[in-house]
């Protein structure tokens, strides 16, 4: 090898090689990790070294929280796929067509709350027996009388 040879590639990322490549904070790969949602090797030095197949599977993470999903359910999506395998077009189909439907409840759950919510800005009081968003059903109400805890 001769100094214009340039240098061999890397199979594996640093944590920052991978935060640089994917657009994502250090510390938010930390977070992902210790979530189980990414995984790492220890090298020599006890230094992360990230597959390259951790790029793609930071991008799914990324695109399925701009989408709304929440992490629990990312998580739960990515134990599908098997371990040490890049995510597919097929994998994300799969992802995506069970997240389409957990996105679509949200949906309509919020339009329901958005309309429900004009009455409550129109009485201004938040009642405890009759607000559909403080009070469903008057749930508090088979408590018993006097103040109840909000959960």
């Amino acid at each position: 090898m001769n100094s214009t040879d340039p240098a061999p590639v890397s199979r594996e990322l640093t944590v920052g090689q991978l935060a640089a490549r994917s657009g994502v904070a250090v510390t938010a790969l930390h977070f992902y990790e210790s979530k189980g949602l990414i995984s790492s090797q220890r090298n020599a030095g006890n230094q992360r070294r990230y597959p390259r197949d951790m790029l793609r599977r930071v991008a799914l993470i990324k695109v399925a929280q701009k989408l709304g999903i929440p992490l629990a359910s990312i998580h739960a999506a990515l134990q599908t796929l098997p371990q040490g395998r890049t995510p597919t077009a097929a994998d994300w189909n799969k992802l995506s067509a069970q997240w389409k439907t957990e996105l679509d409840d949200r949906i309509t759950r919020l339009t329901a709350l958005r309309d429900q919510l004009t009455g409550c800005i129109g009485c201004g009081c938040l009642s405890m027996e009759a607000c559909p968003l403080r009070n469903w059903g008057d749930e508090l109400g088979q408590r018993g009388a006097g103040p109840q805890l909000l959960e």
